[in-house]
């Protein structure tokens, strides 16, 4: 198997393997020169020498061209003073032409043979002639490239909800699929503002423990129901997934936090949380003293007795009409 090494483009980036030959010395953190689809480019090592991983193809390994040295050093802060211009230009045109579009980042071959633009935007832009002026600018071919919401929040960076570095700035090398799923699993609410990034996307934490959360759920007991444990008879009210554990509240009101491995079965459901000793709206109701109020309305009597009146009833007039003749 070939020695191979593990470089990055950029902070983040996605991993690349270049075989490396006997004898050069290339630890993590140094820069080397490999050769890429688009051309030149200078990288940042991040895996030492290693033996070829199995998910890789060997026929498209391509070995590095050298180690960096001081004068590729010098032409790299170069190229970045380059890139800052073609930000400035590039931003005076869109401005210029009145182009619905934002420019994200600029990025120049280390050979000096393209200069690649990122932005974002909602519709098709039309920049042909914003190519055009570019290319008489900077006398080098001119690539605009549309990238979307999650890639733009990557190249930017920023701070997300739990106060740290976006994780597809740090260390987050490929975008995997997340859903709704992912939230329904951890019990988390299907707020959108609360979960969704600051790229407007589902947050890609959300994977992070959702197989954790999904094989916890396959061997908990379900919220509500009574098991058997070394504290006594307890209704589970509350899960400690961090802990494969679950809240169970005894009949003390006490709660403790019993491990899944240590719930030694099930348990009958006290009176009180049976369903037929439970008041409903047609029963009779409770009173704080702990009587019926049923009992009150049987001593009542149940028809009450006609009331005598002494005035008698008013006899029934009729009305006489009379007619007058002419």
């Amino acid at each position: 198997m070939p020695k191979v090494i593990g470089v990055n483009f950029k902070e983040a980036g996605k991993l690349s393997y270049y075989e490396i030959e006997l004898g050069v010395d290339a630890l993590p953190g140094d820069q080397v020169i490999v050769e890429t689809e688009q051309g030149t480019e200078m990288a940042e090592v991040v895996i030492p020498p290693e033996n070829m991983p199995s998910t890789e193809s060997v026929s498209d390994l391509k070995p590095i061209i050298r180690k960096a040295n001081e004068e590729d050093l010098k032409k790299r802060q170069k190229l970045e003073d380059l890139e800052k211009e073609g930000r400035y230009e590039c931003q005076q045109n869109i401005n210029k032409a009145g182009l619905e579009m934002k420019l994200v980042d600029v990025e120049c071959l280390f050979d000096e043979s393209k200069m690649i633009f990122y932005f974002s935007a909602e519709s098709r832009i039309d920049f042909r002639q914003l190519v055009k002026d570019l290319a008489s600018i900077f006398k080098t071919r001119i690539e605009m490239r549309q990238i979307g919401v999650r890639d733009e929040a990557k190249i930017i960076g920023g701070l997300g909800s739990c106060g740290r570095r976006l994780c597809c700035n740090t260390f987050l090398n490929d975008f995997e699929p997340v859903s709704v799923k992912f939230a329904k699993e951890q019990n988390l609410p299907l707020n959108p503002f609360k979960i969704s990034g600051i790229c407007g996307r589902l947050m890609c934490c959300l994977r992070y423990e959702y197989e954790q959360y999904k094989e916890f759920n396959k061997k908990a007991p379900k919220k509500g129901s009574w098991v058997q444990t070394a504290h006594g008879d307890g209704k589970i009210v509350d899960y400690n997934v961090c802990r494969e554990a679950v809240v169970v509240q005894i009949d003390n009101g006490i709660k403790y936090d019993v491990p899944l491995n240590e719930i030694k079965g099930k348990a009958k459901p006290k009176p009180k949380d049976k369903e037929e000793d439970k008041p409903s709206g047609k029963g009779p109701r409770i009173s704080g003293n702990g009587k019926k109020e049923q009992e009150n309305k049987n001593k009542r009597p149940k028809h009450r007795p006609k009331s005598k009146s002494k005035h008698k009833p008013r006899p029934n007039k009729t009305k006489q009409k009379t007619s007058s003749k002419k």
